[in-house]
């Protein structure tokens, strides 16, 4: 079986550090939760950080060996390790140096780097605790039994210079349109979930107006998901009154909550709470207080998608949402590293068109697309 994005949870741990040491890794099929292939093995006398770095190169390997096509979300507890090699935090330590260049030597480019509480991250380190034990993991499944004798399936990077349009299925093809202007977008406030949810100003509603006419030009549209705010309803419902479409109320499209900042300007977050956003800009696992970081931000828009994918299957959709999990959405797509969420700029009632295909494969369309005002 072939996979085209797979989880790796990786973990280590030694017994009084240095002392005994081990580690645990496994990849995940994130569409049905199944483990791929896992391992835990002891690493003699070593410390946590390499006993997790360990953990985290023979993650890597795993994925090598079993979805080699695959694009990849690394998961650990291991705050260091994540920001490290994400390349937001220095490495220091010489025994770690030769560990990180492997790991980046066999992570693809995009990988995705994401830390998790120690209880999200629970199989990888009872792998870990068990090789502890005495009980070494061995590599699961046996790898005879995992590469049968059958053609090579094209990697998606050869799929795409073959073209998309020798794909047998037609994609599921995502359009998002960021919802129209208010008062904060204009003067460029933190709105996320849980704040004040503003209403669509004037020319936002004119801006919704324009984007319906645009869809309803393109034809085709055959569901339209909505966030629950009120400024994502309304320029839906723009869009429903336009298409003859039902809208559906997904909370998974709803904006990140930035918690405390919501309402302030970036100015007046960089008075109040300096040290707070320079860790939030250093690090999207990070969150604005009381807020949800990007990662977490992430997880959500991507099981959100991924019930559409299911649903609609080869359909159009229109999801109606906000620049945060727009920009995660392309930025997953491209496979560029997190922080190119800040690289990116989202005009209010703006298209951007992904299709996604049955093998996993998907292609940016266009991005940022701003209809003109009727």
């Amino acid at each position: 079986m072939t996979y085209s994005h797979v989880i790796v949870e990786a973990d280590g741990g030694s017994r009084g550090n240095p002392g005994p040491a081990a580690y645990g890794a496994l990849v995940r099929d994130p569409a049905t939760g199944q483990v791929i292939a896992q391992q835990g093995r002891t690493l003699g006398i070593a410390t946590n950080n390499v006993a997790e770095y360990s953990g985290l190169v023979a993650g890597l390997q795993l994925a090598a060996e079993y979805a080699p096509d695959a694009s990849i979300e690394v998961r650990m507890d291991s705050k260091l390790v994540i920001e490290q090699m994400a390349g937001r935090w220095k490495i220091k330590h010489p025994d770690l140096k030769p560990l990180a260049i492997k790991a980046q030597s066999l992570a693809p480019f995009g990988t995705e780097w994401t830390w998790v509480p120690r209880a999200q991250n629970s199989a990888a380190d009872a792998l870990a605790n068990n090789a502890l034990d005495g009980v070494d993991i061995p590599l699961t499944p046996a790898p005879a039994a995992a590469k049968p004798a059958v053609a090579q399936e094209p990697s998606d990077l050869q799929k795409a210079l073959q073209g998309w349009g020798a794909q047998a299925e037609p994609p599921t093809q995502l359009i998002f349109l960021r919802h129209g202007e208010t008062p904060h977008t204009v003067e460029k406030r933190f709105s996320g979930a849980g704040g004040d949810d503003p209403a669509l100003s004037d020319t936002g509603r004119a801006q919704a107006v324009a984007a319906a006419e645009y869809l309803s030009r393109i034809g085709g549209v055959d569901a339209l998901v909505t966030s629950p705010m009120v400024r994502a309803r309304q320029t839906a419902d723009a869009v429903a009154s336009k298409l003859g479409l039902e809208p559906i109320v997904d909370d998974g499209w709803i904006e990140c909550s930035f918690g405390d900042w919501d309402g302030h300007t970036f100015a007046e977050v960089q008075q109040k709470w300096p040290d707070a956003l320079n860790a939030w800009l250093d690090s999207t696992s990070v969150a604005p207080p009381g807020g949800e970081s990007f990662d977490a931000c992430a997880r959500r828009a991507r099981s959100a998608r991924d019930g559409l994918l299911a649903r609609y299957p080869g359909k159009t959709v229109v999801v109606v949402t906000h620049v945060t999990p727009i920009k995660l959405m392309v930025r997953s797509v491209l496979q560029a590293p997190m922080s190119s969420m800040f690289r990116m700029e989202l005009r209010p009632a703006t298209l951007t068109e992904i299709h996604w295909y049955a093998d996993g494969l998907a292609s940016l369309r266009s991005f940022n697309v701003q209809p003109a005002l009727v």
